[in-house]
């Protein structure tokens, strides 16, 4: 296996919250370092501190807790490529389902032989934006989510889906703490091709 180091800022165990398989046992690893700052963002720990890790210490520490759902959350993980892919690939050789949370600011095509992909593309309420052409790389079993504050987030989810066609599902996912019912009334009154995922992990209070 590449000895190639990553910074780690945590690998724990806990439902998944959101993604494609929201519900189910997860082991979340979780990358440090991200090249966007998110004004609802609650994972700023995650920014700068880190552990460094190589690929055989990470896969050791995933087999601690014998959970077969691994996800690779951040920061961004796909800023550390080059020790994410021999990851990848011990997670692949050891039987994982694997699921990769992206900021949708980087391409997707390196991984995406090792895992789904869940690719939050961001609204205007974030104060950040991703790149909409990576959409068109999405497949059936991966997930577009657009973490919505209010109406105005709807809108432009709704519009980048009509113009960005993807062959992802799509989810509007509200912000924590915002009025769910303004979203729902959106959805029910505009249909866009999307569901509604809330945040699961907050609304039972784990991490």
């Amino acid at each position: 296996m590449q000895n190639v180091s990553m910074l780690i800022t945590e690998i724990f165990a806990s439902i998944s919250g959101e993604g494609t398989r929201q519900g189910a046992p997860a082991v979340f690893v979780r990358f440090a370092g991200c090249n966007l700052r998110c004004a609802w963002c609650d994972t700023e720990y995650s920014f700068e501190t880190g552990t460094t890790m190589d690929a055989a210490a990470v896969l050791a520490e995933v087999g601690r807790f014998d959970i077969p759902f691994v996800v690779i959350t951040g920061g961004e993980p796909l800023l550390q490529e080059d020790g994410l892919i021999p990851l990848l690939k011990g997670l692949n050789a050891g039987g994982y389902d694997i699921e990769i949370e992206t900021n949708g600011t980087l391409p997707t095509g390196a991984v995406q032989e090792y895992a789904t992909i869940c690719m939050d593309m961001k609204c205007p309420s974030s104060g950040e934006s991703s790149d909409p052409a990576h959409l068109a790389t999405l497949r059936a079993c991966d997930m577009v989510k657009f973490v919505v504050a209010d109406r105005a987030d709807c809108l432009f989810a709704e519009e980048l889906l009509a113009s960005r066609p993807t062959r992802a599902q799509a989810v509007f996912s509200p912000v924590w703490g915002a009025d769910y019912g303004e979203i729902v009334a959106f959805m029910m009154e505009r249909l866009p091709p999307a569901r509604l995922q809330v945040q699961l992990h907050r609304i039972l209070g784990v991490k």
